[in-house]
C-alpha cells in the first residue's frame, strides 16, 4: 500500500501542545471539505502532484530526520486508504510521538489506541465562518483523552460563541486540551483575549500559528 504524500519535511511545530518543538511534517493529498479559509487547498486538488510512499518508506524517512515528533496531517489523513497501517507502524517505534491533526468531519474512534502512548489527535472544530461546520462531527468530542487537542478555528463573534457553548456542553476543558485559533487576518487577536476574560474561559488557550509569523503565510514545507 502507498501513501499519497505532497509534502514532507521538518520545522517546528506551529501550533498545539508541542508547538515550538522540531517536528516531521508528512502530509497526505486529499480532504472531504472545503473550507472557506483554507490554507492548503492546494494539497486537496485531484491533480496535485505526490510522491507514493509504503508506509516502510515513511518511517525511513522519519528515522532519517533524526526528529521525535511527527505531525500526519493533509488535508484529512484519515481519509487515507489503509491509514491505520501507517498509524501502527509508526507508533510501533516508542520513541516517536505521532499527532494526527484531524478536520473534525471524520469518526477517530477507529483510530483511537488505547495501549499506545505515543498517539494523540488535534482536532479542528469549524465554525460558521469556514461554511463546513453543518459537516462537524459531534460524537468526536465523547471519546477524546487528556494527550488530545480541540482546536477552535474562530473568525468571528459568532465563531466564539459556539464553541464556548460546545465547550461548556461537552465538558472539554476537563476532557482535553482546548484552543482558540484564529482564522488568519479574520479576527483581532485582542477580541478573543476579551472573549475569553468576558466568559471567564479558564482552561481555554489562545494560539498563534507561529509558522505564518516566522516566513510568509503562503510559504510552503515550513
Amino acid at each position: 500500500m502507498n501513501y499519497k504524500v505532497v509534502e514532507k519535511f521538518v520545522s517546528i511545530n506551529g501550533e498545539g501542545q508541542r508547538s515550538g518543538e522540531l517536528a516531521v511534517f508528512i502530509r497526505l493529498a486529499g480532504c472531504n471539505l472545503r473550507c472557506s479559509y483554507c490554507d492548503t487547498m492546494w494539497a486537496n486538488e485531484e491533480d496535485v502532484k505526490f510522491t507514493p510512499m509504503s508506509k516502510e518508506e515513511v518511517y525511513d524517512y522519519i528515522i532519517s530526520t533524526g526528529v521525535k515528533n511527527i505531525t500526519l496531517t493533509g488535508g484529512e489523513p484519515l481519509m487515507a486508504e489503509e491509514i491505520s497501517e501507517l498509524i501502527d507502524y509508526i507508533t510501533r517505534d516508542e520513541s516517536l510521538f505521532l499527532e494526527i491533526e484531524t478536520n473534525g468531519s471524520i469518526d477517530i474512534s477507529p483510530f483511537r489506541r488505547k495501549s499506545v502512548d505515543n498517539l494523540s489527535f488535534t482536532m479542528d472544530y469549524k465554525g460558521g465562518t469556514s461554511k463546513m461546520e453543518k459537516h462537524m462531527l459531534l460524537s468526536n468530542f465523547e471519546v477524546l483523552s487528556p494527550a488530545d487537542t480541540v482546536k477552535y478555528v474562530v473568525g468571528s463573534r459568532e465563531d466564539l460563541i459556539k464553541a464556548r457553548d460546545l465547550i461548556e456542553e461537552y465538558k472539554l476543558v476537563e476532557r482535553c486540551k482546548v484552543y482558540f485559533s484564529s482564522v488568519y487576518k479574520e479576527i483581532e487577536l485582542d477580541e478573543i483575549v476579551e472573549f475569553m476574560k468576558e466568559f471567564n474561559l479558564n482552561g481555554v488557550r489562545l494560539q498563534l500559528q507561529m509558522h505564518k509569523f516566522i516566513w510568509d503565510s503562503e510559504e510552503r514545507g515550513v
